[in-house]
């Protein structure tokens, strides 16, 4: 595997280049897949990149899209012009390109293009327009739909309006929809996702709730909850929760404890302080067992450090292959200072100095086994 990273006003300039620094360490074997990655202002000059990069890679497989930041040899670039590309040989693999389109009719939605799923697939790399594609219900309904196909990857972020989205396609750049690979044969991959919070306060149960909106946690109004938690927090990190305060939901009510890695997190979206209620990000039943959480720099950092940590712990590898990084784009500078603190940690917590990805306005990736559209996080798959 090999990456590279080429920074420059010339985008095509700098796809050339960031290809020849990738293929370097392949030593002359054909690249199976190829992940392009360019950042920049103008869609087209992205556009024109990313053909370039899947030209010059000569790839069998080539999927990328523009982002508002990339990263790869252990370095980023944020809100500027470059471009990251990452190839992998991998002889034993197969892979199954996809485009993926939404047919919409009077009253309902769906997506088509996805391969039928195969026995020895072992999971699928997902690119999206979030103007265009209903990432929210294809990744809930993927479980079911793919039969528990880990999705790993993340929604471009090169633009602030609909139609800057530029998808890259084994050469051919596409506008709208979604684009990905599945992999599948003798492959070993592992996917990680970094939530970023650390827990405050006790988990609780839902004791009653309408949809996505809680009312009471343990007996009280789930605002009122809220603010004791808040309240127990030293003052200097009291202000913290006006922005970073979550909610974990979690995913297995038959465990007795609940650590890291076990709560899915959602934002709280609103509270409504006449009937002391929460809304979040996601649907949660009566009975549920939530936690609150709080997210900043330092949670973050330590949170990233912990999964990596734990992952190499339990599968004791020395290092791995290779990576690809979807980090959130509210997270580098505006989080952490430096741009490269995602891509620098993985580096050096998954032992491999080939890692590439990009700054995403969403990132997809499994927890507890099942399927997620996060936000705020830094989704890894990592390559034995």
């Amino acid at each position: 595997m090999g990456d590279g990273l080429a920074v420059g006003e010339d985008l095509v300039r700098a796809a050339e280049q960031a290809v020849a620094t990738a293929l370097a360490p392949l030593g002359g074997l054909v690249p199976d897949l190829a992940c392009v990655f360019v950042s920049g202002p103008d869609p087209d000059q992205c556009a024109a990149a990313l053909e370039r990069a899947a030209t010059l890679s000569g790839a069998r497989n080539v999927v990328g899209c523009n982002a508002h930041g990339v990263f790869a040899e252990g370095r980023a670039v944020e809100a500027g012009t470059g471009v990251s590309v990452w190839l992998a040989h991998l002889p034993s693999v197969s892979v199954r390109a996809f485009h993926l389109e939404v047919l919409r009719t009077s009253d309902s939605i769906a997506v088509l293009g996805m391969p039928d799923r195969r026995d020895d697939d072992v999971v699928a790399v997902v690119l999206a327009d979030p103007w265009s594609f209903p990432i929210d219900g294809f990744v809930g309904h993927s479980d079911e739909a793919l039969r528990k196909l880990p999705l790993v990857g993340g929604l471009a972020s090169g633009s602030a309006e609909a139609g800057g989205t530029r998808l890259l396609l084994d050469g051919k750049v596409h506008e709208r929809g979604a684009v990905g690979v599945v992999l599948g044969g003798d492959l070993s991959v592992h996917a990680l996702v970094s939530q970023g919070t650390r827990p405050i306060g006790r988990p609780m149960t839902v004791t009653a709730a309408d949809g996505a909106t809680i009312l009471e946690l343990a007996g009280r109004p789930a605002l009122d909850r809220a603010k004791d938690v808040v309240a127990e927090l030293p003052e200097d990190e009291q202000p913290l929760a006006v922005r970073g305060l979550h909610l974990g939901i979690a995913m297995d009510e038959y465990s007795d404890e609940h650590g890291q890695g076990d709560f899915l997190v959602r934002g709280i979206v609103a509270a409504d302080h006449r009937a002391g209620s929460l809304s979040v990000g996601d649907v949660v039943a009566v009975g549920t067992t939530v936690q609150f959480l709080l997210r900043d720099a330092r949670a973050a950092s330590a949170d990233l450090a912990e999964v990596l940590g734990a992952f190499r712990e339990r599968v004791g590898l020395r290092g791995l292959a290779g990576a690809l990084l979807f980090s959130c784009n509210s997270r580098g500078r505006a989080m952490f200072d430096v741009a490269e603190h995602d891509v620098r940690a993985v580096v050096d917590g998954l032992g491999t100095a080939t890692v590439a990805g990009f700054f995403a306005a969403g990132e997809i990736g499994p927890v507890a086994g099942r399927n997620h559209l996060h936000g705020f996080t830094a989704t890894v798959l990592g390559f034995e």
